[in-house]
This record gives structure tokens, sequence and C-alpha cells, in this order.
């Protein structure tokens, strides 16, 4: 920790800076699960502690108390509708004789799967053509997704069946034998969940007269986190069967190491990096001609804030003026809040804020004897 001395006649005013060591975590958990939120502060003491729960104070009780180094302990979590559920937004705020800090905003969670926002629906295609059936489900944590086919699990992906991990099925030159009942299974550690049963219906393939490729599910511009999964749709007909290929729009060549090919053209992108946003395009070309057709989509990479630039304590005379900077990036553009003693801070005749680019400027016109006996966050 830092430790400030200011001399001012024959006093010395020592004390160390107040700052988290721990801080709160998103979390998920099962109804009745216990969850620990961490928060251990360090500074002078006393330090008291003290949480918020969507920023309002919360009153301890036998089920939710506070552990001796601050942090906070729900014994069975509670799923019930209304403020009298566990979910939420919970910060720690930490405070010692020099001032208050609050930690960052974790949320709260309970595992949970909803009814199907998309379920399959029934077609009908005609032999050697593609069959897709798509289904899609609000769940936490994420679901993983199988289908079944006639109430028989289907693999993940042989040369003709891809299952993407987004809910899509995808069946390439279809077969008299796949006609039947198709359905989406969804799980997480909450529950599982079945669609209802779509029914493929194969008609008999006419005479194959050559087609030019089309694109008939392609691409979808997507954000994704930082760390996470990509996935790009393409799939096409077209007699001969065309083939699929992927570049970039502004001719940088695709990630071999992060990137691969699932199933028969759809492309995934892993552990995203910034350095993998752009335009994708899919290409899909009739073998040994010029023919083709393409699909775009753009990837935008999503980055959490983080500061380039904070603020450093500083202790200034009575009637001086003190001046904190902040500079943080993050896509999107992070918006930077100040906070005093846990509180926000609004401009008024002696407190300015102003921005420049992505720096936060706060100046202070002070008035109290010592500006170090409060302390100022920035989030």
């Amino acid at each position: 920790f830092k430790l400030f001395i200011e001399l001012t006649g024959p006093c010395v005013l020592c004390f160390s800076e107040l700052f988290f060591i721990k801080e709160p975590h998103d979390v998920t958990a099962m109804r009745k699960e216990a969850v620990i939120l961490d928060c251990q502060a360090h500074g002078e003491a006393p330090i008291d502690v003290k949480w918020l729960k969507n920023g309002v104070k919360l009153v301890e009780n036998e089920r939710m108390y506070l552990f001796s180094n601050g942090s906070l302990y729900i014994s069975e979590v509670e799923s019930r509708r209304g403020d009298k559920s566990d979910e939420g937004f919970y910060q720690c705020l930490a405070q010692n004789k020099y001032g208050a800090i609050l930690s960052q905003k974790a949320r709260l969670t309970i595992a949970s799967i909803s009814s199907f926002a998309i379920q399959p629906t029934s077609i009908v295609v005609t032999e050697g053509s593609v069959a897709r059936f798509s289904c899609k489900i609000s769940a936490h944590p994420p679901p993983i997704i199988t289908w079944e086919y006639n109430r028989v699990t289907l693999p993940l992906a042989t040369e003709r069946i891809t299952v993407l991990p987004s809910g899509i099925l995808q069946i390439h030159g279809v077969q008299r034998a796949d006609a039947g009942n198709y359905r989406c299974i969804a799980t997480n550690n909450a529950s599982r969940r079945r669609s209802t049963e779509a029914t493929l219906t194969v008609t008999p393939g006419s005479i194959k007269k050559e087609r030019l490729p089309c694109i008939i599910n392609g691409p979808q511009n997507i954000s994704v986190s930082l760390h996470q999964s990509a996935i790009l749709e393409c799939m096409a007909t077209g007699n001969p069967r065309p083939i699929i290929s992927w570049s970039r729009a502004d001719s940088k060549s695709i990630d071999v190491y992060n990137t691969k090919v699932l199933g028969n053209g759809n492309l995934i992108i892993t552990d995203i990096k910034p350095q993998h946003e752009g335009v994708y395009m899919c290409r899909a070309t009739t073998p040994g001609t010029r023919n083709y057709t393409v699909a775009s989509a753009n990837v935008t990479v999503l980055a959490p804030p983080s500061l380039v630039e904070w603020p450093e304590s500083l202790t200034r005379p009575r009637a001086g003026t003190a001046r904190f900077v902040c500079q943080a990036e993050g896509v999107p553009t992070p918006q930077i809040t100040w906070l005093k003693n846990g509180e926000k801070v609004h401009s008024n005749g002696r407190i300015k804020m102003y921005n420049r680019y992505l720096t936060s400027h706060l100046k202070y016109s002070i008035n109290t004897f010592y500006f170090n006996e409060h302390a100022y966050q920035l989030i």
C-alpha cells in the first residue's frame, strides 16, 4: 500500500490508502445453493464493510450475513419473484475514517432455462438438397443443444449432418431415409427442455440440371465478447454442389490457429481477440467454374473497460485546487463515473468534470482542511 505523509508545522499526518484486495465477481448459482461474494479491503483499521443490492443497503439476516473479512454469505439462494429474489447486482462498500470506496458490481444470477423462443418447423425438401432446422432458448448458464431424430440422439457432426452450438441443425445431401421427426434438446444444470417435433418430408429428386450456387443461409452480423466464440453460418445449394470458402474484406489472412470450419462451410472463431474484428465473406463457387455468390457479415469484438491511466491520491491546502485524471479503453466506449466516499459526484460550482476522447478529468476546489480525508474513486 502507499504511505502518505504531510508536514503541517509541528503536526505529522500519516495514513494508508484504502483499497480492495478482493472484489465480488459475477456468479450463477442453483436455487437453494450457498453463495459467497468476496470482499476484502485494506487500509487503516477499523474498516467498516457494508453491502448494497441494486444500489440499496442490504440488511443482514439468518440467511444472508457478512463474514469477518467482509465477504457476503448467502446460505440458500432464493429465486422468488420481485424484491424477494436474491438475483441482482451486489456491491461492497468499505469505509474507514479517511473515506469510503465502492467495489465493482457483481451480478448474481440463478440458474434457469426458459421456454423455447424459436422451435423447429416442418419442412418439405427435394432428395439431394439441404435441410435446416433451428431452435432458440434463453438459459443461464448457456445450454448445450442437441437434436433427436425419431427420439434418437443425432451425432453432433457427420459427413452430412452438422449441429451448430447456436441451435442449428444442417443436413446436406438429403436422403429418403432422413425423412422423419426432429426435435431440439436444450440442457443446462437447471433443467432440460425438449422442443416440439418437426417433420422432414423428402420428395423424389428430378433430373439434376445444372444450377448456379445460392447461399440459402449466410452469416449474420455478430458482437462477441473477448475470449468467447463466434459462429458464422454459411449454407449453400447448387448443382454441382458448390465449394464454400471464407475470406476477410480487408484482405487480411484468417487466423488459422483460432479458426476452423465446422461441417460443410460454417466458420467458428474461438478465443476471440481484437484482431479478429472485421467483415468476413462466405463465397459459394461452382467447382471448375467462375460462377459464385457471396454473403458477408461483420464481427465486432466487445472488450470490457480497462484503465489506462487512473487518479492518484493528493494532499492540497484549503482553497487549493485538485485535479484527477482517468483514462479508460474498451468496446463499446466506456462511460466514466466519479464517486466520492462511495457516492456519485455531480458537477457544481466547485466541481467540474470534462472528457477528452477517452480521458475524464475531475477538477475540485477545496474547502476542507485535508483533501486526503475523502476517498475519490472512478468506475
